[in-house]
């Protein structure tokens, strides 16, 4: 029994003395090894290592990248144009020993980060005007904070992968002024196409009212030839008609006239007996 027993205590004696003598050292891992509470060594690559028991502890920190969200802050650009930035980094541990000797811990690291990197922000975006922030030159602008807050970053054992904004607005004191800037701006433009479309109808229409006044010109030529030319062969007609037998042409020209006078809307005529319209109705002739 005693045996039995001895076996399971002989193990765990083994395997809380390894524990207590050395470390495991993944390879996603940096190791900080702190001698009553000092740090006097780090590990970076993937391995076993001795460490003394009781009086030196292992602290472990990630290699993985690690995202901060700073929070929102105001920053002026060149022209004076006030700005709410949104921004975040990627950043990971690159000096285990000196970042545990400088922040310590995650913490005061994200503290560490957001002063540094609001700091050259804020220098950076005040050598721009608000458009280059905001559409421009945007891709540069973040480069170039992305390297300034690295050169200062690894001071304290922290290598900045990336900084980026998330979202850039305006004061809220300042929206109401730039939008109605934007809608007289937007009013104003409106204003001039409307005025150039009206010119330019103005345009079609006299241009219209001018080809119009041609055709019906042009028209009214061909009428009045074509009248003219009508007119003539008529009196031609008449004339050769009246040559052949003037008298029956006389005769057929009263007969018209009576056809036109003496219709349904006639009233009364008071003629002379001698008058040549009654010459056809008089007996004898």
């Amino acid at each position: 029994m005693k045996k039995e027993l001895l076996i399971p205590v002989i193990l765990i004696a083994a395997f809380v003395a390894f524990k207590s003598l050395f470390i495991i050292v993944d390879v996603t891992e940096h190791v900080v090894i702190t001698q009553l509470g000092k740090p006097v060594n780090s590990h970076s690559t993937p391995g076993l290592y001795f460490k003394m028991p009781f009086i030196q502890k292992a602290i472990f920190m990630s290699k993985k990248l690690i995202e901060y969200d700073a929070s929102s802050s105001e920053i002026l650009t060149k022209d004076k144009k006030a700005l709410v930035i949104d921004n975040y980094c990627r950043w990971r541990i690159a000096d285990p020993l000196k970042f545990y000797l400088t922040v310590r811990d995650y913490r005061s690291a994200f503290h560490r980060l957001d002063d540094i990197i609001y700091s050259e922000m804020r220098n950076e975006l005040g050598k721009h005007d608000l458009i280059d922030v905001i559409k421009t030159n945007r891709g540069v602008i973040m480069a170039n904070v992305t390297t300034l807050s690295r050169e200062k970053a690894l001071e304290y054992g922290i290598d900045i992968h990336d900084v980026r904004i998330k979202r850039a607005d305006l004061p809220t004191q300042n929206e109401k002024a730039v939008y109605e800037r934007m809608k007289a701006e937007r009013n104003r433009i409106a204003k001039q196409y409307r005025s150039e479309g009206m010119e330019e109808s103005q345009i079609i229409k006299a241009t219209t009212e001018k080809e119009r006044a041609i055709i019906i010109a042009e028209a009214y030529r061909k009428v009045e030839e074509i009248k003219g030319k009508t007119d003539a062969e008529v009196i031609n007609i008449y004339a050769s008609a009246y040559n052949k037998d003037p008298q029956f042409y006389e005769f057929y020209k009263s007969l018209e006239v009576y056809r036109n006078v003496l219709n349904d809307n006639s009233t009364g005529f008071f003629l002379t007996t001698n008058n040549k319209m009654l010459r056809l109705l008089q007996k004898g002739e």
